[in-house]
């Protein structure tokens, strides 16, 4: 195995996937990178057995082979390579050599041979959509997902397609994050999936283009995305994500409308002197006005009051404003509603005209 590559050329795959290898594997072949040269192509993996990303190159000096180098090594030294270089690879017995400019490098290997092949199976359902919208529907979402909860259907994020409808839900057991979004082509059938939270994570980090079409496919054990040279894989949660539908049928308080970046920053203020681990903050609303306070083991306290459009009944409830602030942070509109359950279970908070996002947060004792 033989090539030539521009740096530049080789240099961003390579960081696209170094994120998905363990620095910590039970199996030493999984550190390294899988490189296949065949006829005018070069073919770069890397996995950890739950994930992979694949990305495919065009070749012009080459000749075909295919061995495994150690991947942090191997990006390093593209890294700290001159810009424009171009980078010479060549598999000699069990070395690979790498060239760039003045600089020599001879690399362990591995033979490719014994690189563990990623279990897919047959991927039935599949659906076009624009790399920008279903970035902007990920990171409504991805920041409510548990990690390392005992409920491990928690500890990632649900996709579900119905038909032309797009819904993805995010919770970590104290707050609900939903997104609803359109397609834009009918696919004639309704699915439900559990994608894993490092999934979710790799998947956001490579939505770098919002101009981009991508083809999902996925079947009931396997999720794999085509994006642009790259193929995303990732094996799925094999679980039933939980029915949130009730938290929408119960009797709720009168809606409260307040400007977002107001509410922002009361919370952000008060917060100063929440307790560091709980966050906690109360809220006391009464007609035509909001108070948020706070107090500390420390017995520091902060109070501070906004004016409200609100003739409902007098209530009290505290939250995690680090959870308040998360939901906040993701409206587009410059308003921000808040609906509070009449049994003081949970607390909704809206975009003022937008119905796409919505965001559910759970109250908590002080």
């Amino acid at each position: 195995m033989k090539f030539t590559i521009n740096r530049e050329q080789l240099l961003i795959p390579l960081q696209q996937i170094i994120n998905v290898i363990e620095k910590r594997q039970t199996m030493p072949i999984l550190s390294n990178i899988l490189i296949v040269v065949t006829e005018k192509q070069l073919t770069l993996t890397g996995t950890d057995l739950e994930i992979q990303i694949v990305a495919k190159l065009t070749l012009d000096d080459f000749e075909v082979g295919q061995i495994t180098v150690p991947a942090r090594k191997f990006l390093d030294i593209c890294r700290l390579s001159p810009r424009e270089a171009k980078i010479k690879i060549e598999q000699q017995g069990d070395k690979v050599k790498v060239i760039s400019g003045r600089s020599r490098f001879s690399l362990s290997s591995l033979d490719a041979e014994d690189y563990p092949e990623f279990s897919e199976a047959k991927l039935e359902h599949s659906f076009i959509i624009n790399a920008g919208n279903f970035k902007k529907a990920l990171n409504k979402t991805l920041f409510c997902m548990a990690n390392q909860d005992v409920r491990y259907y928690l500890n990632g994020l649900m996709l579900n397609i119905s038909n032309s409808k797009l819904k993805l839900v995010a919770s970590d057991g104290h707050r609900l994050s939903i997104y609803k979004g359109e397609i834009g082509i009918e696919t004639g059938y309704e699915e439900c999936i559990i994608i894993p939270r490092k999934g979710v994570l790799e998947l956001n980090r490579l939505l770098d283009d919002a101009e981009v079409e991508l083809e999902i496919q996925f079947s009931n054990s396997n999720i794999r995305v085509l994006i642009k040279n790259l193929v995303f894989s990732a094996k799925l949660v094999d679980a039933k994500y939980p029915d949130f539908s009730k938290v929408f049928e119960q009797d709720f308080f009168e809606e409260i409308q307040i400007p977002k970046q107001n509410l922002k920053d009361a919370l952000n203020r008060v917060a100063i002197l929440a307790n560091e681990k709980f966050k906690g903050v109360s809220f006391d609303i009464s007609e035509n006005l909001l108070k948020i306070s706070t107090h500390n083991p420390e017995h520091d306290e902060a109070e501070e009051k906004l004016i409200i459009d609100y003739e409902g009944e007098p209530l009290s409830i505290a939250f995690n404003a680090q959870y308040l602030l998360d939901g906040i942070n993701n409206l587009d509109s410059k308003e921000a509603r808040l609906i509070i359950a009449k049994n003081a279970s949970s607390c909704f908070i809206k975009d003022l005209n937008d119905e796409t996002f919505e965001f559910i947060v759970m109250p908590m004792r002080l």
